[in-house]
């Protein structure tokens, strides 16, 4: 009997996984499906305990879903990518595997395991076929006349809905049950991985790809037409939270299309319900670039003159502004939120990446660093082009000069401080006309407050880093 593999990586789900299916195409094949935990390779790419978990919770779910298909689900562990090629090889051998199915993954690690994977299977007669899953076109398909990758969102982003106007990306099925019937999903009980994994709020964040499916049909049904009003607000729960099923795969892209065009036919033309579609499309421009331009993957800026910027070494500051304890209260309230979910608002991640950035003149990389160490929904691809866009070093950033103020940020996007005070409840008390700025309303009133003064003058602070890159653009020159 002929034996298919799905090696599953980020796509844990069963519906609309281009892998899944086409290994399940004919159905006198047997089919199996392997994941493959590498420790050391999260630890080097700083991956969340919380993502962890996450992930782990997903493997239980998909473990039950192909189950009930027919398809048994095997997870292994190696310490990292060079080691998963030789664990694959073995597990094929011994499975005798004919055929392995999988979805691609762009970054550059992973494109590099993946090739060795291909010429070690070869060479067992194994046919590896790899698919574009991840995207909802692949990348190197949206390109400028002259055949090159865009480099300005707005173009990228116009030329993918004419795409997309062309014809949409289909959006596949589960598979039916093998012609065995389901089986026991506990036969083979998943290992915990050796990775520490940290809890997760269930209310929030509920793992299985139901879950996720239920979520976007809500969000689609009413709350997309009021996302372009309460995207920015942070206290509002005006976003979809569905980034962490599309980061770890339970949710794919073209399941959110489809899903978003069958409550709003009209979504690739109207204007409010594109909002948030265009959300979508800048994780696609993300993940394009990365294959266009690979030394994202190393993170290096993409604009070469911003290499000469003269970061500040500032561990203090940079642990302030880890523990949210800089002073500015919609910084802060930001970062405790991450710390403690693993989420952060989008509006958020912008206001506190531009303070680390521009106010403490601390190089985005810590940021980066720190983001993926925390975030559910860590993705490469996005957490590195939001960071590089606001520290101005990025394809289509924020201009050096464009420096957000954090008192005014707040003031526009939390004006009573409902957010903050949920956060930070050391200034329930501050009246919200003072809230934004605690320390004037305490010395006015002769209160003492339990909260930091701010680590800077914000206006001191933004001449700082304009001289910085006035200095950096001047030397490329």
């Amino acid at each position: 009997m002929t034996t298919h593999l799905v090696w599953l990586r980020n796509d844990l789900r069963i519906n609309d996984n281009h892998a899944l299916y086409a290994a399940c195409r004919s159905q006198q094949a047997k089919v199996i499906a392997l994941f493959i935990a590498t420790p050391e390779q999260w630890r080097a790419h700083h991956m969340a305990p919380k993502q962890a978990e996450f992930i782990w919770q997903s493997l239980q779910d998909v473990q039950q879903s192909l189950a009930a298909k027919g398809i048994a689900l095997h997870v292994a562990q190696c310490d990292d990518f060079d080691a998963s090629v030789p664990l694959l090889q073995a597990f094929c051998r011994e499975h005798r595997v004919d055929r392995l199915f999988y979805n691609y993954q762009y970054e550059v690690n992973e494109r590099q395991r993946d090739a060795a994977m291909e010429q070690a299977l070869f060479e067992d007669d194994v046919v590896a076929q790899g698919f574009d899953d991840s995207l909802l076109l692949p990348p190197g398909s949206v390109l400028t006349g002259n055949r090159e990758m865009y480099k300005v969102f707005t173009p990228f982003s116009k030329a993918f809905v004419k795409r997309l106007q062309q014809g949409l990306p289909e959006c596949l099925p589960a598979p039916d049950v093998r012609q065995g019937g389901a089986i026991e999903a506990g036969a083979d009980p998943l290992e915990p991985f050796n990775y520490p994994r940290e809890d997760i709020d269930p209310s929030l964040f509920p793992s299985g790809e139901k879950a996720a499916i239920a979520r976007l049909r809500e969000f689609c049904q009413q709350a997309v037409t009021d996302y372009p009003d309460k995207r920015d607000l942070p206290a509002s729960d005006g976003t979809s939270r569905l980034s962490v099923y599309l980061a770890t795969g339970v949710l794919s892209p073209r399941q959110c299309l489809h899903r978003l065009l069958k409550q709003h036919s009209g979504a690739l033309e109207d204007a409010r319900v594109f909002v948030w579609l265009n959300e979508l499309i800048w994780r696609e421009f993300y993940r394009h670039l990365l294959v266009a331009f690979p030394a994202l993957c190393r993170h290096q800026p993409f604009t070469r003159w911003t290499r000469n910027v003269k970061w500040r070494e500032a561990p203090q500051h940079l642990t302030a502004w880890q523990q949210g304890k800089t002073g500015y209260p919609i910084v802060d309230a930001a970062m405790r939120q991450l710390n403690s979910l693993g989420w952060m608002h989008n509006r958020l991640r912008m206001i506190t990446a531009s303070f680390l950035v521009k106010d403490l003149l601390v190089d985005w990389r810590e940021g980066e660093r720190y983001f993926m160490s925390q975030l559910l929904d860590g993705d490469l691809a996005a957490n590195n082009g939001g960071w590089q866009w606001a520290a101005s070093t990025g394809t289509d950033a924020a201009p050096y000069f464009r420096i957000f103020n954090p008192t005014t940020q707040g003031e526009r996007f939390d004006k009573d401080g409902e957010f903050i005070r949920r956060w930070l409840p050391e200034l329930r008390d501050v009246p919200a006309e003072y809230i934004h700025q605690p320390h004037q309303w305490a010395r006015k009133n002769q209160q003492t407050l339990d909260y930091p003064q701010p680590l800077v003058d914000h206006k001191q602070a933004r001449q700082q880093t304009l001289d910085a890159f006035e200095a950096a653009r001047k030397k490329r020159d």
